[in-house]
């Protein structure tokens, strides 16, 4: 069964975790920006978690890599618009591309001209085609960058509905709950910025649960509702939907085994699943191939990938 089909919408997809290599070694050469390989092959153990990650933390370890050629704003517009033609190529329809503006000032470049670099990479991937790109802004989990996550949401209350379409909280969920960062989503809410929240991947129900309470429009990942009869009954009579992404929940062991995975009991439970890719370069995947490795390892039915198509354009921020 062909199930790059309904690859169609990828929703939780990571800018710079989706570089491809032969583009990071582009902008190295552009920028003199020394990498710890010159070739694509060579690049690969920097880059790509593989099947055998340990952690979370260790799976974000890529990024060291990754972001090393995002700090100016040319690499960034070269990012985005590959990012946005590979999308394009394989069929996709729609997108929202998220990145952390505040990872991306390095080297002196302010958070709005990263973001204006993103919007118009994207903006220029989506010329004279039928695919449609968002760009969602993440706030970051970490110490002393709350200055850094204020100005993020007041970024994306600027620019919503002129490319951004929501923030997000993303990082190492275990290390730094969820709970610590209810300022900036109040002010997203007094911003009236739809958000979505990192949240149930590293950490337990709890996490996921006070997403629900900041008011998230969407959940990212959420494996961990499955622990949790009353969240999930909540989840479903919501109709919050997971940003679920199979190979990098893998990977970063938030399920051990993917006979495990709870995307069908989140099914039907009646709750709204989506699949989505995460990283396309870490976990060497796209949304295309997420569906066919569920179908191959899981036995997910058509039924069961029409359902999470139709999911997906339920859960949109702008489709």
């Amino acid at each position: 069964m062909n199930m790059s089909k309904f690859g169609q919408i990828d929703l939780h997809l990571h800018l710079d975790g989706s570089l491809p290599a032969e583009t990071i070694l582009r902008i190295a050469k552009e920028e003199g920006i020394r990498l710890p390989a010159d070739t694509a092959d060579g690049l690969k153990p920097y880059i790509c978690a593989g099947m055998d990650c340990k952690s979370l933390n260790e799976y974000l370890g890529c990024f060291d890599t990754l972001l090393k050629v995002l700090q100016m704003e040319q690499g960034l517009y070269q990012a985005a618009r590959d990012l946005g033609v590979n999308l394009k190529e394989k069929g996709l329809r729609y997108a929202e591309v998220r990145f952390a503006p505040q990872l991306h000032c390095q080297k002196g470049m302010g958070q709005e001209k990263a973001v204006a670099a993103v919007l118009s990479g994207l903006a220029k991937a989506q010329e004279d085609s039928d695919i449609r790109l968002r760009t969602i802004l993440c706030c970051m989990r970490g110490q002393d960058n709350k200055q850094a996550n204020l100005q993020t949401v007041r970024l994306a209350s600027r620019y919503l509905g002129r490319g951004v379409a929501a923030v997000d909280l993303a990082g190492a969920e275990a290390l730094f709950p969820t709970a610590d960062y209810e300022e900036e989503f109040a002010l997203a809410r007094e911003l009236g910025v739809p958000f979505t929240i990192h949240a149930g991947e590293a950490a337990g129900p709890a996490s996921i649960r006070k997403a629900v309470e900041f008011g998230a429009a969407r959940i990212g990942h959420g494996v961990r509702a499955i622990e949790d009869e009353e969240l999930m009954e909540l989840l479903a009579s919501r109709e919050i939907p997971l940003e679920m992404c199979p190979i990098s929940n893998l990977q970063t062991k938030a399920v051990e085994n993917i006979a495990d995975y709870p995307l069908r009991t989140y099914l039907r439970r009646g709750i709204t699943v989506t699949v989505n890719s995460d990283n396309m370069t870490v976990s060497d995947t796209w949304v295309g191939k997420e569906f066919q490795y569920l179908a191959d390892s899981y036995g997910l039915t058509e039924a069961e990938a029409e359902q999470l198509l139709a999911n997906a354009h339920f859960a949109a921020f702008e489709a």
